[in-house]
């Protein structure tokens, strides 16, 4: 009878251990709530293990589009938060990430929407159930001061060093990430990834011109114009009935090539030559050499599509092969060098 009973109470404890709420720390992170204006925001930092007080500096990066938790799990653990394993960066650097405003830090991944695995709102109005307190923010000029002020507040933690500051942001993610280093002086260097220099409208027309075919009836690349024609008729509009905001597609598509020939600091461009955004970088490429630009370096990932996947002779990824782990040891060693 004691053995049954010990037996029932193991077993409540490990139902009660399953049940209860996780926590971004039951995955390695440091949790941090910011207060940015009247919204809260969520900031995970991870560190190497044992070395979360150590003083460093801030590897800051800008994830990209669509409203994703920082942290997806099921019941076997967590999905990674970083596209990349970040061990290596953390044995010299605390590294930063920032929530999507109003989107849960944590979600589990069966509650996400099926398509993106972004995080839906069954009473919102946009056509893929964003929630309007996302789309409301989601702009490029939210972002930036946004997380301008958050590394502001963080640069006075005692654990940060402010001998260095890397900033680093792929797809969206190095829109933001161009914007913030040319605001911030505190910035020291930039990794700009898998971004189009040209802007956003020249990758969704790129995108489109793809699909043509050699005939008059497919032409997608002049809709996409005509898009573009409305959307900067309507720059200051925030109705998201259709998708994206008018508002957020005119900031996104500034080129960020005027802001990253001004800077003055390291720069790192990473991207795959498949990628339709490649013969954008390759611009970027030919203008800091005809420049004479010390300040650049590009790594062209031949082969590979937007992100690091080599793509089969049918044109598709090859999810085999993961080339991101790769791709940030090659950033750990430009700033080594740097």
């Amino acid at each position: 009878m004691i053995k049954k009973l010990i037996g029932i109470f193991f077993f409540l404890i490990a139902i009660t251990a399953f049940g209860q709420t996780k926590t971004p720390e039951d995955f390695g992170f440091k949790h941090l709530v910011f207060k940015y204006k009247n919204d809260v925001v969520d900031i995970l930092i991870k560190s190497k293990k044992g070395e979360e007080n150590v003083k460093k500096p801030l590897f800051f990066f800008c994830q990209g589009s669509l409203p994703v938790p920082l942290i997806k799990y099921d019941e076997y653990g967590a999905y990674g938060t970083f596209p990349f394993i970040p061990d290596n960066l953390s044995e010299k650097y605390h590294l930063v990430i920032v929530s999507k405003p109003y989107i849960p830090v944590m979600s589990d991944f069966q509650t996400l929407s099926e398509n993106y695995r972004t995080y839906v709102d069954s009473t919102s109005s946009h056509p893929l159930k964003y929630p309007k307190g996302y789309s409301d923010r989601n702009l490029l000029s939210y972002y930036v001061q946004r997380n301008i002020a958050i590394i502001k507040h963080l640069q006075k933690q005692e654990w940060v060093s402010s001998a260095q500051l890397i900033v680093a942001g792929h797809s969206e993610g190095s829109t933001v990430a161009a914007n913030m280093a040319a605001e911030c002086n505190k910035i020291t260097h930039l990794i700009y990834s898998g971004g189009n220099p040209m802007g956003r409208i020249m990758s969704i027309i790129g995108q489109n011109r793809a699909n043509e075919t050699d005939t008059d009836t497919t032409r997608f690349g002049e809709s996409s114009i005509g898009y573009w024609e409305n959307v900067v008729k309507n720059k200051n509009c925030m109705d998201d009935s259709q998708g994206d905001t008018d508002r957020a597609t005119f900031e996104f598509s500034y080129p960020s090539i005027k802001h990253l020939e001004k800077l003055k600091i390291p720069v790192l461009v990473t991207y795959g030559t498949k990628d339709v955004s490649a013969p954008f970088n390759d611009f970027l490429h030919v203008e800091t050499i005809r420049q004479g630009k010390r300040n650049f370096t590009f790594k062209a990932y031949v082969g590979t599509d937007h992100n690091f996947f080599p793509l089969n002779e049918d044109g598709k990824p090859d999810y085999d092969v993961f080339n991101w782990d790769k791709v940030a040891d090659e950033w750990l060693e430009w700033l080594n060098e740097n």
